[in-house]
């Protein structure tokens, strides 16, 4: 099994949470989104994911070699193919909410931080790019918490992690770099502190990939 991904991404970051979690090995393969103008628009990875975004999954069943990119989809792909420890709660309305919660971050604030729309908003509109993401990520995170708050135990939906926190912890990451204070945001950050415990979180950790820095 391979990961081609980039070290800062946190689609990336967030499959990687979810392999290690459920003790899956793979190998990781850097995909640079900056050097050369981007190695995700190169041939060889746009026919393995013609969106040219980070993750890809390549897993190899059969002879037969798949390819599957968007993170939640990896995400549930795993859930369904390795479905210990479950990353969706067995009761049907928590499920729900763990998925809200993974959605606020991969579709209410992940679209407007990304490296191709900033570069738009700043080329195009002359706007400040850090402030426009920081209003979206201040924006999500605010609706997390109070979804979070009366499910929430030590992590976002009970006492174990679920796809929710698998999308949290790096988004928490990424606010960071854009400057975001996450003081309004105590429950948030006390979530992340239990997930840094586990040693699946600290594996995926940005910082620990093998083009770190790169």
């Amino acid at each position: 099994m391979k990961l081609y991904g980039y070290w800062r991404s946190s689609a990336s970051y967030r499959a990687r949470i979810a392999l290690h979690l459920k003790g899956i090995s793979f190998e990781n393969v850097p995909v640079h989104l900056l050097k050369n103008g981007g190695e995700q628009y190169g041939d060889d990875y746009r026919a393995k994911n013609p969106m040219a975004q980070v993750p890809t999954l390549e897993v190899e069943e059969g002879g037969v070699v798949h390819e599957l990119g968007q993170s939640l989809a990896i995400i549930e792909w795993l859930e369904e193919r390795h479905p210990e420890p479950r990353l969706l709660p067995t009761d049907s309305f928590l499920r729900a909410r763990a998925r809200q919660l993974a959605e606020i971050i991969n579709s209410g604030i992940q679209p407007f931080q990304n490296t191709s729309v900033l570069k738009l908003v700043k080329a195009e509109f002359g706007a400040d790019e850090l402030a426009f993401a920081r209003r979206f990520i201040e924006k999500g995170l605010t609706a997390y918490q109070a979804l979070a708050e009366p499910v929430h135990g030590r992590f976002s939906v009970g006492d174990a992690p679920t796809v929710a926190d698998v999308c949290l912890v790096p988004q928490l990451y990424a606010a960071r770099r854009f400057g975001v204070d996450l003081s309004p945001f105590p429950l948030l950050v006390r979530i992340e502190e239990q997930a840094a415990s586990l040693p699946a979180f600290q594996a995926a950790h940005p910082d620990r990939q093998i083009d770190a820095g790169a």
